[in-house]
């Protein structure tokens, strides 16, 4: 039996004989009796285990540590302490001992000791209510898009177009890099795809393509980038969710994305209770508070023009100057949430701060994209309208130089059946780090993957 069946049938089970395998996350051994604090990693709560000199191996069990793995067979009762139940041993098999150099003992151990120890940390009990709160977003994520009509899509992890065009890709290649390093010259049709590919930093393009046949798509999976960055907000593997659906101008992308994010923040606080009241404890003072004001705001929508005339008009001391035309930084995002107190959608960018693929607005100057910013996160989401206009897109490519030819595919949508079409795209750890109030994104992650960091 697992503990989250024996929590759901407690009152079933109530002193009736219980079998549950699990591991040691606490041990007071006493003279004639010991404690141990149980947990099998199906549910965030523990169980305290009680056993005495009754039991046969009573020395053997006394003597195990932290992190050991046992069978306990015994009756499930009212607990005496804190607790609600307990169970009262009456036979323990051990398992799997656990030494003394097991590095996850009972304290407190600081994040940055737990990222050089990734493969325990699930051990603890914050990173299982962080992880545990990761998988049930996921769920959230597939339902509400499964409940609402989209089709799901695995895009390509290898891909031959960078969609963002920053030229931050990982190289895939079976090139022999010693013949290049002493010849000089590389020759892509001798490569395995006979171009030049690279791991994926967006499956927008491809998802597109899909959108344009069932109308509604989204593609969840891993993306890419090979920028050497060390902040506390960027990864070189990392999630995406990026939605396309057509028929779909930006005013009805806003009403989407709102309607998403709502749903799974209400998901996560009706289905990782325990989870949240802990990270509300030790990780952020008011996490599930934040997480309901969300729920309850109505979005607010205002142009970037509008948002650094606010910005000017403010009597702050700016590090950096707001000014038209130009994007925002993170001093800013933080004010317009607090100026409009809640979320934010900016819209209508610069068009040269913006990518290739966005609506072309009638003013020539600007695009029609939104980004999404919330209280204390700043920017979550980023989305726009498509340039469904076939004339309109090749000139903006053309103006970028980059060549139609190589995107032939994505350019062609647009004379074959073209429409209004919009999405946008979500991080999921950004998102994780927003749910669980963690600062660092490398601990929403199982196993992050920074510049110089790819070693579990």
């Amino acid at each position: 039996m697992y503990l989250k069946e024996l929590y759901e049938n407690k009152e079933k089970l109530l002193n009736k004989k219980v079998i549950i395998h699990g591991w040691i996350r606490n041990h007071r051994p006493q003279k004639e009796f010991g404690f141990i604090d149980f947990s099998d990693g199906t549910c965030f709560k523990h169980i305290q285990i009680v056993y005495d000199n009754e039991i046969k191996n009573f020395n053997e069990i006394s003597k195990l540590l932290v992190g050991s793995a046992i069978e306990v067979e015994g009756t499930l009762v009212e607990s005496k302490g804190n607790q609600e139940v307990e169970i009262s041993a009456n036979k323990i098999n051990v398992l799997g001992i656990c030494p003394e150099d097991y590095p996850i003992q009972p304290k407190r151990h600081t994040k940055e000791f737990l990222r050089t120890n990734a493969y325990l940390r699930p051990r603890t009990n914050m990173f299982q209510a962080v992880f545990k709160i990761r998988s049930l977003a996921a769920q959230a994520i597939h339902r509400y898009f499964g409940d609402n009509g989209y089709i799901y899509v695995h895009t390509p992890i290898i891909t031959a177009s960078d969609c963002e065009g920053a030229g931050e890709m990982f190289q895939v290649t079976t090139l022999d890099l010693e013949k290049i390093k002493n010849s000089g010259k590389i020759d892509y049709t001798k490569d395995f795809f006979g171009k030049k590919a690279g791991l994926t930093v967006s499956g927008q393009l491809e998802g597109e393509t899909y959108a344009m046949a069932f109308s509604k798509i989204y593609t969840f999976g891993p993306t890419f980038r090979a920028e050497n960055s060390n902040t506390k907000t960027h990864m070189s593997e990392f999630w995406m969710i990026e939605p396309e659906i057509a028929f779909c101008d930006l005013n009805g992308l806003m009403d989407i994305e709102e309607d998403m994010l709502k749903y799974v923040i209400n998901y996560c606080l009706e289905n990782a209770k325990d989870e949240l009241e802990f990270l509300d404890k030790f990780v952020e003072k008011g996490l599930i508070e934040k997480l309901k004001k969300v729920v309850n705001s109505k979005f607010s929508r205002v142009t970037h023009e509008e948002v650094i005339t606010i910005l000017k008009e403010a009597k702050c001391k700016w590090e950096f100057e707001p000014n038209y035309g130009e994007d925002i930084a993170k001093e800013h995002e933080k004010y317009i949430t607090e100026y409009f107190n809640g979320p934010v959608f900016i819209t209508n960018w610069p068009k040269d701060i913006k990518a290739f693929y966005m609506k072309q607005n009638s003013d020539g100057k600007t695009v029609a994209a939104v980004d999404l910013e919330l209280p204390e996160v700043g920017e979550l989401m980023g989305g726009s309208q498509r340039e469904e206009n076939y004339e309109k897109l090749i000139a903006r490519m053309k103006e970028l130089k980059m060549e139609p030819e190589d995107m032939y595919w994505y350019v062609n949508l647009r004379k074959y059946g073209t429409c209004v079409h919009s999405g946008f795209g979500l991080g999921f750890e950004r998102l994780i780090m927003y749910l669980t109030g963690m600062e660092n994104i490398r601990d929403v992650i199982p196993y992050y993957r920074t510049p110089g960091n790819c070693d579990f």
